[in-house]
């Protein structure tokens, strides 16, 4: 089987992305002969939520909602004899905000076309630190979660809990970027071996009918090198029959599909 779409994309309400245009990412996805293509921003964190990175950008903004999904309809029109565009989210499994997570699916659940659940926020005591934002960043985890390996099982137990967890009827499907931990595992690196609960979360995805984003990004992050789940973690996930959806992470149009080639050959 091809890789027929990309289906972890971000736009131009992203604020630490880029201004490039959706009908570049559009067209980018044609010209790399895809068929697909969701958009999937990141939705805004809850209201009550403290976003822990220095500029507070790590999500779309409420006041955006509405157009993301204006500029989105009209596109699924233009481009529908060309290629499929899909609206969705990607969200954040932010632990002690289940309720408001819930809240926000249901509000915009029946507009989504396509979402991904993602863990990039850790909760260390009543903190919260954003695991992926900086080496620096996560040098802080590391002093405060007491070794690298204990941000690792802190990590994994967080993506353990998203599984689980009671979002309501629209929860996403789809576990994002698993092993995102290793972003930075050149500067860091670890001998966290937890086989037991990684195999736990993979036959919880399993059971539930979850999938699993495929996810290039990691491949040309300097200090990681490598996919999102790491290859070790993909062969398992295909011998448990786990579906992977493969997904560039793009937050600018250039980087539509990049790395394709890498992974293609879990695809057949």
């Amino acid at each position: 089987m091809n890789i027929i779409g990309d289906y972890h994309v971000h736009t131009p309400f992203c604020p630490h992305g880029s201004n490039d245009k959706w009908e570049n990412y559009i067209n980018k996805a044609i010209e790399a002969g895809l068929k697909e293509i969701s958009f999937t921003e990141h939705a805004p964190l809850p209201r009550n939520f403290i976003d822990p990175v220095p500029e507070q950008d790590s999500s779309m903004s409420y006041s955006n909602l509405d157009q993301y999904f204006k500029v989105g309809q009209q596109l699924k029109v233009a481009y529908k004899n060309e290629i499929k565009v899909n609206i969705g989210f990607e969200v954040d499994y932010i632990e002690g905000y289940e309720k408001e997570i819930t809240e926000f699916l249901n509000d915009y659940g029946e507009m989504i076309d396509d979402a991904i659940l993602s863990v990039h926020m850790l909760k260390h005591n009543d903190e919260y630190f954003c695991l992926d934002f900086s080496d620096e960043e996560f040098g802080r985890l590391v002093k405060r979660f007491g070794s690298i390996e204990a941000v690792y099982r802190a990590y994994y137990q967080t993506v353990k809990l998203a599984v689980k967890s009671d979002l309501g009827q629209y929860k996403p499907t789809r576990i994002g970027h698993l092993s995102l931990v290793e972003k930075f595992k050149k500067t860091y690196p670890t001998s966290f071996n937890d086989h037991d609960l990684i195999d736990e979360i993979l036959l919880l995805i399993k059971q539930k009918g979850y999938t699993l984003d495929l996810n290039t990004a990691g491949l040309y992050k300097p200090l990681c090198q490598s996919i999102y789940p790491n290859t070790q973690i993909v062969k398992k996930a295909i011998q448990l029959g786990i579906r992977l959806i493969p997904g560039s992470d793009s937050h600018e149009s250039s980087t539509i599909a990049r790395g394709f080639g890498n992974i293609k050959h879990f695809f057949i």
